[in-house]
C-alpha cells in the first residue's frame, strides 16, 4: 500500500517506485470496454483512486519543494534547468501513462492529468513540458508504434529522453493540414525537407514525432508521421523564440534539410498522420486544460494568501473587504467549475467514450479562467502583483498561451458548435 513520503525520504522516492505495486487500477487509457455500474455507488468526478492520489499528493511536494525554488531564476534566463529535466524522469513524471515493462509507470490518463495540473500550481512551463511528453509523444509512440519502435524509444522517453510533436508551420497553425514539409521515399527509407514552427521542447529533446507530407497529390491524406533523432545530418534546430510566457519552456524553429531517415522510423500507416495528429491533439487539449485550471489555482492560491494574511489597507486585511470577497468567491467557483469539464473529459476519454466536445470545452474554459483570474489575482495584490519579485504577474503572462496552443479558442468554439449543431439538426 502507499505510504506517505517524508521530507528525508522524498530525494530517494520517486512516484515510479510508489506507483508499482498498484497493478489493480479503477480506471485505464485502455480502448474502450464495457463495465457494469449498476453496483458501483456514484462518485464525484473529481474522486481519485489510491493510484491517482498518490500521484497528486507526491508531484505536489516535488513542485513546492524542488521546482519552486527554480521558477524565478528559469523564468528570467528562459531556460529550463538541466538538472530538473533529470529530477522529472527519476520521479517517474516524463513515463505517466507508458507500460511498466517498457520503464515506465503504467498508470492511467488522469494521472498525468493530475500530474500537469499540480505542476502547473507551480510553474506552468514545467508543466507543459510534462504535458506534451506525455499526451502527444508517448501516447502517439504506445499507439502506433510498432513493436521494434515501442523496444527502442518508449524506455528513454520513459528514463532520459524529451520528445517534441512536430505538426505546426509557418502557414499552417489552426489550418494544421496545410503542411509544406515533404517526404520523400528513397532506397533505404526516407527523406525529409521543410520547416516547422512553435515546437514546444525542442531544445531540451532528442525525439522528434514530424509530420510531411509524403503523397502531395492526395492532399492532407497524404500527411504521415515519422520519427527524427537529434542529431541526424540536416535537422537542426534554426531559430529559439523569446516569448510573452512560459519562458522557461522552449518554443523553437526546425529546419529539415533532406534529412534521411531509416524506414523503420515510419510511425504508423502511410497518409493517416492527419487522422492521429487530430485524436491525439483531442487528448492533449485535455492536457492543456488541466495547465490552465493549475495555473488559475496557483494564481489564486498565491493572492489570497497575500490578501488574507499580510496586505492591510484601513486598518483590516484587504481580502476581508467584501468587494474583494466576492471577486475572490467568484473566481474560485468559475475555477471548480473548469476543473469539472477536465475531469469529466478525463474520465470519458477513459471510458472510451466520444469526448472531443468535452475536450474542446474544458481547453475552451479553462484558458478563459485562468487569464480572468491569474489577471485579477495581480490587481488584487496592488504592487506586489505587479512586480517580478514574486509569482503573480508570471502566471499572467503564462495564461496567454492557453487561448492558443493546441488549438485557439475560436478553433475550440468551431468544433464545439459544429457537434452540436449535428446533434441538434434535423434530417430531410
Amino acid at each position: 500500500m502507499y505510504t506517505p513520503v517524508t521530507d528525508a525520504e522524498f530525494t530517494t522516492v520517486s512516484f515510479l517506485e510508489i506507483s508499482s505495486s498498484y497493478l489493480l487500477r479503477l480506471l485505464s487509457a485502455t480502448p474502450r470496454r464495457l463495465y457494469d455500474i449498476s453496483e458501483i455507488p456514484p462518485t464525484p468526478i473529481t474522486h481519485l483512486s489510491d493510484t491517482e492520489t498518490a500521484m497528486q499528493e507526491t508531484v505536489s511536494k516535488f513542485a513546492k519543494e524542488v521546482i519552486l525554488p527554480k521558477v524565478r531564476d528559469m523564468d528570467e534566463a528562459e531556460n529550463m534547468d538541466p538538472a530538473l529535466v533529470e529530477q522529472l524522469f527519476e520521479q517517474g513524471f516524463m513515463g505517466v501513462e507508458i507500460p511498466e515493462e517498457y520503464g515506465g509507470t503504467g498508470a492511467n490518463f488522469t494521472s498525468a492529468i493530475i500530474a500537469i495540473e499540480e505542476l502547473a500550481r507551480v510553474d506552468p512551463s514545467v508543466s507543459v513540458m510534462v504535458d506534451v511528453h506525455n499526451t502527444l509523444v508517448n501516447t502517439a509512440i504506445t499507439k502506433w508504434g510498432t513493436n521494434q519502435l515501442k523496444k527502442k524509444f518508449l524506455p528513454r522517453l520513459a528514463t532520459d529522453t524529451v520528445g517534441s510533436f512536430c505538426l505546426s508551420e509557418p502557414v499552417s497553425g489552426s489550418d494544421a493540414f496545410k503542411l509544406a514539409t515533404k517526404a520523400t521515399e528513397t532506397s533505404d527509407g526516407f527523406k525529409i525537407s521543410g520547416g516547422k514552427m512553435w515546437i514546444t521542447n525542442a531544445m531540451e529533446s532528442g525525439f522528434f514525432i514530424v509530420f510531411a507530407n509524403l503523397d502531395p497529390s492526395k492532399g492532407y491524406r497524404g500527411i504521415t508521421a515519422f520519427i527524427v533523432e537529434k542529431g541526424t545530418k540536416g535537422f537542426e534546430i534554426a531559430k529559439k523564440e523569446k516569448k510573452l510566457g512560459i519562458k522557461a519552456s522552449s518554443t523553437c524553429v526546425l529546419s529539415f534539410d533532406d534529412v534521411e531517415i531509416p524506414k523503420e522510423n515510419l510511425l504508423g500507416e502511410r497518409g493517416q498522420g492527419y487522422k492521429y495528429a487530430i485524436g491525439i491533439l483531442n487528448e492533449g487539449r485535455i492536457g492543456i486544460a488541466a495547465q490552465m485550471t493549475g495555473l488559475a489555482l496557483g494564481a489564486w492560491e498565491n493572492a489570497v494568501n497575500y490578501v488574507w494574511n499580510d496586505r492591510k489597507q484601513f486598518g483590516q486585511f484587504v481580502g476581508e473587504f467584501q468587494g474583494m470577497q466576492h471577486q475572490i468567491a467568484q473566481s474560485y467557483t468559475e475555477i471548480a467549475a473548469a476543473r469539472a469539464l477536465v475531469y469529466n473529459a478525463a474520465r470519458k476519454k477513459e471510458a472510451g467514450e466520444d469526448f472531443v466536445r468535452d475536450a474542446a470545452m474544458a481547453k475552451l474554459f479553462a484558458s478563459q479562467v485562468a487569464g480572468r483570474v491569474s489577471g485579477l489575482a495581480v490587481e488584487w495584490m496592488g504592487g506586489m502583483g505587479f512586480v517580478r519579485e514574486g509569482l503573480a504577474e508570471k502566471f499572467w503572462r503564462d495564461s496567454k498561451i492557453g487561448a492558443i496552443y493546441e488549438g485557439t479558442s475560436n478553433i475550440q468554439l468551431n468544433t464545439i458548435a459544429k457537434l452540436l449543431q449535428k446533434d441538434y439538426t434535423t434530417s430531410g
